[in-house]
């Protein structure tokens, strides 16, 4: 999977500080856990889990948690807890996914 540019991916990436802002798009029941190219202003990402009871966002979480090196804790939904258009902040990522690409600190 290719990496998104910076410049297509500041819409859907972007610092508030410490914090790391993610507009993005759940594919929930796919075949593997993986971060995606942008689409539109946001970043596509899949994952197994089915979208029932709010799992599929759990999971996304957890997955994220990994990729940016972070205890689950530090990623907040602000909004999209059931639906496939979510905001996330992730408190100070420690780590970058190979997946994208990266976003400097302003």
């Amino acid at each position: 999977m290719n990496a998104p540019s910076l410049a297509q991916s500041r819409p859907a990436c972007r610092w508030d500080g410490e914090v790391l802002v993610l507009q993005v798009l759940g594919k929930p029941g796919s075949r593997r856990d993986a971060i995606g190219e942008v689409h539109g202003h946001e970043l596509k990402i899949s994952v197994t889990a089915s979208p029932t009871s709010g799992r599929a966002t759990e999971h996304m979480l957890r997955f994220l948690a990994k990729e940016f090196g972070v205890p689950v804790s530090a990623i907040e939904v602000v909004f999209g807890q059931t639906s496939v258009h979510k905001q996330l902040r992730i408190h100070a990522p420690k780590k970058w996914p190979r997946a994208l690409a990266p976003l400097p600190k302003p």
